[in-house]
């Protein structure tokens, strides 16, 4: 009978979310994890050991202290975390590891020095992470409202402002930037328990790069992208979603490409079921795009149309697999992923919409209720 491989992580829980999945215990430092068949194991400092036993959702806790006992006494004077990790799987007689693709590498060198195998398993470490059960549903749809409420908030001051040569002017007169709207956004989301980082208001050329996050003034008649993916602090799960609008008049290409796009979102809810392929879906918006009269390719060096994918699963971490893109996938039921295909033409300007649904046997559930309105 071959031996199983016993499942090792060492890192911190806030920034690792393989992590996190596995123990369901947050801490800034590293600690260790390992799992031999159905035996979850932890390994922590004294420090966090007692938080550890009542929070975390392993099996057993052990204290890293009484491994530097046992190191000291074969006449180590100091002892590296590594080291520490070898008497635990020494112990519980473990000889082969997968590990994640972020795992240290120097401490990967030293285990294969000591006579350990190693197997690197690709993403997804868990497998599992990718079908998400009735309680992380329930996680992603919280943060998703509490996005949604706080991109009302800030689409509202859009509406609401005057446009004075050009220039958006909020009620007290002072000049709409998108720094001033990620402010608001971000501060209204960290109130309520929220990260936001990276948030995109971009606005007319500057929408065009999909990532930009935008800067300056904004302006009327022009297309301005938010893109919002939030994460709730307490749980670790995200949201994402994408609203274009136009504080006044879009131009006819510019309603021409966000009906296009609206279209292509419209293609996949139809499309998106257990068992359907996402490269196929991916191929079809892009086809779709293209009947509009929207092509993808290279202009005097830049990218311009629609260079990205389709959409990507979300979780503990804001990009997940499954993806909808050119990569083959096979969605299946309790995925959730996004929905995101934009256009974006510097001479015109970008729109993206982004939704997230909920893959089920049958079809797929819009878990967004956010409106979509392209003139304010």
């Amino acid at each position: 009978m071959r031996d199983k491989k016993a499942i090792l992580i060492i890192a911190d829980s806030e920034r690792d979310s393989d992590m996190f999945y596995a123990t369901g215990f947050l801490a800034p430092d590293p600690f260790v994890y390992i799992q031999k068949d159905d035996e979850k194991i932890m390994v922590t400092s004294d420090l966090e050991l007692e938080r550890a036993k009542s929070q975390s959702r392993v099996d057993k806790v052990l204290s890293l202290s009484k491994y530097e006992k046992i190191v000291k006494k074969r006449g180590k004077k100091t002892s590296k975390l590594i080291e520490l990790v070898i008497a635990v799987l020494r112990e519980t007689n473990i000889k082969k590891l997968s590990v994640p693709a972020n795992f240290n590498v120097e401490y990967a060198d030293f285990l294969r020095k000591k006579g350990f195998k190693l197997e690197v398993k690709k993403e997804p470490f868990f497998s599992s992470r990718e079908i998400k059960d009735k309680h992380e549903i329930g996680y992603i749809v919280k943060t998703l409202r509490e996005t949604e409420r706080t991109i009302s908030k800030a689409i509202d001051c859009i509406r609401k402002s005057t446009i004075k040569n050009s220039f958006l002017y909020s009620e007290r007169g002072r000049r709409i930037t998108s720094e001033s709207i990620r402010k608001l956004i971000d501060v209204e989301l960290m109130k309520r328990g929220y990260t936001a980082r990276h948030t995109i208001v971009s606005c007319g050329e500057q929408s065009c790069v999909p990532h930009n996050v935008g800067n300056g003034p904004l302006r009327a008649n022009e297309s301005i992208i938010f893109d919002v993916f939030p994460k709730d602090e307490q749980t670790g799960y995200y949201a994402d979603i994408s609203r274009t609008i136009v504080k006044g008049r879009a131009s006819g290409t510019l309603k021409k490409m966000y009906k296009a796009v609206a279209s292509a979102q419209e293609l996949v809810f139809k499309a998106a079921k257990n068992g359907a392929k996402s490269d196929v879906i991916h191929r079809k918006v892009v086809k779709r795009l293209k009947s509009f009269g929207f092509k993808t390719g290279k202009i005097k060096g830049k990218m311009r149309g629609f260079f990205h994918g389709t959409g990507h699963g979300i979780g503990l971490d804001v990009h997940e697999t499954p993806r909808i893109s050119k990569t083959k996938y096979t969605l299946r039921t309790g995925n959730v992923v996004t929905v995101e295909p934009g256009l974006y033409y510097p001479d015109i300007g970008g729109v993206r919409l982004e939704d997230m649904i909920l893959i089920t046997d049958d079809g797929c559930i819009n878990l967004t209720k956010f409106p979509k309105v392209l003139e304010v």
